[in-house]
């Protein structure tokens, strides 16, 4: 049978049902993971269509899923890191929710706290075991929605939960019922979605789900979660892998529309981003992320990553304060002890730093040449260099510029006679035997006594 599609506008055959598929043994996809060596991945040559949705998003789990790895946060802590996210987010909530959990005291406090703000974005929803009374408490405490896990992959059916396809399937739906029957809107956590057998049960289940939300007039939203970061964003790589597939097989055989679409990804083979943008591409509205990719293992989706994937497709912040980026790396180290990797890209200390001399020669010449964006307008970011053997005139000139914020009249070029002496006393010390990089307390002290007064120590 033939019918006119509302996605293409074209003819299309009618869409086939998937049943779900009750098998006795676990499809465990040992040709892929067979554990004893590295996963592979499969292509089966399927292409199919972007499929870039009107609107895309962020959301949020750094209070959820992020405070899972880390020392418990304080409420003084969540508040300022909400705050400063709402910020980020700017004025059309290109960060459109972030999750909480609610089962302490301190966890409603915090609920409480956030919500006295009166912030229009991100808005908050919560994430909770999958009992009536959880629901209870959720609707109770005003929110609308909440997250519910519904681990989909044969390892958790059968290894973890001990059950059977159609016994799972079975006890997720009558926990969503549950939550249809409290008011409260669910966002299926599709677990190890990576792993499963997806038309043998995922897309069944996806199915019923959304037959049951429409029965219940309340939507459901649909979270795929790549667990262990298996994901890959290759076109026409085959399944359970395949980022671009899964996207496409939730829209075209279970009806689930973009804005009701979500991708969570962990980044255990760096393919976090890559495969973020992929689900953006192929359809999902929403991925979810987590500040400064804080999460379980290697971590979540960096959130601000995703701020710049954001903008490199759309061509716009779209009113997004990328300067709070800065401000949120600031309030991790300095006010939560958090230690950031130096190099981690957009808030690592020494992201833009370059301690090549060949490279500070040109960003003394026009910084454009060693510089990803102006990090100064964008991220309120200097790029910098960092002295040590290999920056030579060049890189002891940048600094002297950048570090006591020299206009452009006062800017020091390398053949500066304190940039020459400089030069001498730095090439002393590592002949001297030193190996590490120079202080700026102890390059400030000398550049003091150097100058005769004409740089002081700040």
């Amino acid at each position: 049978m033939l019918e006119i599609s509302n996605k293409t506008n074209l003819l299309e055959q009618k869409q086939y049902r998937y049943q779900l598929q009750d098998v006795e043994e676990p499809n465990l996809y040992r040709d892929i993971y067979d554990y004893e060596s590295v996963p592979k991945v499969a292509f089966n040559h399927r292409r199919v269509p972007i499929n870039m949705p009107e609107e895309i998003w962020i959301t949020d789990t750094s209070f959820r899923d992020g405070q899972q790895s880390v020392n418990p946060y304080t409420v003084e802590q969540i508040v300022n890191l909400y705050k400063l996210m709402s910020r980020l987010g700017g004025p059309y909530g290109i960060i459109r929710q972030t999750e909480f959990f609610i089962y302490s005291q301190k966890d409603r406090e915090a609920i409480e706290k956030c919500r006295e703000l009166g912030l229009r974005f991100p808005e908050i929803t919560t994430w909770i075991r999958a009992s009536r009374e959880d629901f209870k408490l959720v609707r109770d405490l005003g929110i609308r929605e909440t997250g519910i896990l519904v681990s989909c992959s044969d390892y958790h059916i059968f290894k973890k939960m001990k059950m059977s396809r159609s016994e799972c399937m079975k006890k997720y739906l009558e926990t969503v019922y549950d939550a249809f029957e409290a008011g409260v809107m669910p966002r299926c956590h599709l677990e190890d979605i990576t792993r499963a057998d997806f038309y043998g049960f995922v897309v069944p289940f996806v199915n019923e789900l959304m037959k049951m939300s429409k029965d219940a007039g309340i939507p459901v939203k649909i979270r795929a979660c790549d667990t262990m970061g298996y994901g890959v964003p290759y076109t026409e790589a085959a399944l359970p892998r395949s980022v671009a597939g899964i996207i496409y097989g939730l829209q075209h055989y279970s009806d689930v529309e973009s804005e009701m679409l979500e991708w969570h990804g962990h980044n255990d083979f760096y393919k976090a981003v890559a495969n973020a943008s992929t689900a953006w591409l192929y359809g999902a509205s929403a991925v979810n992320c987590s500040l400064l990719g804080i999460g379980e293992r290697t971590g979540n989706i960096p959130l601000e990553a995703m701020v710049f994937e954001y903008a490199s497709l759309r061509g716009s912040l779209d009113g997004m304060d990328t300067t709070a980026i800065t401000d949120i790396a600031n309030y991790f180290s300095e006010e939560m002890g958090y230690k950031i990797p130096p190099m981690t890209p957009f808030v690592g200390r020494d992201f833009n730093v370059t301690r090549a001399g060949i490279h500070a020669d040109g960003l003394l010449k026009d910084e454009e040449i060693y510089n990803i964006f102006n990090t100064r307008k964008i991220l309120n970011r200097s790029a910098g260099v960092q002295v040590s053997k290999t920056s030579g005139l060049a890189g002891i000139a940048y600094w002297i510029n950048e570090n006591y914020k020299l206009t452009e009249s006062e800017r020091v070029d390398k053949k500066d006679d304190v940039v020459v002496k400089m030069k001498e006393w730095i090439d002393k010390e590592y002949e001297g035997g030193r190996v590490a990089a120079m202080s700026t307390y102890e390059l400030e002290t000398k550049l003091e006594e150097l100058s005769q007064g004409r740089f002081k120590r700040i």
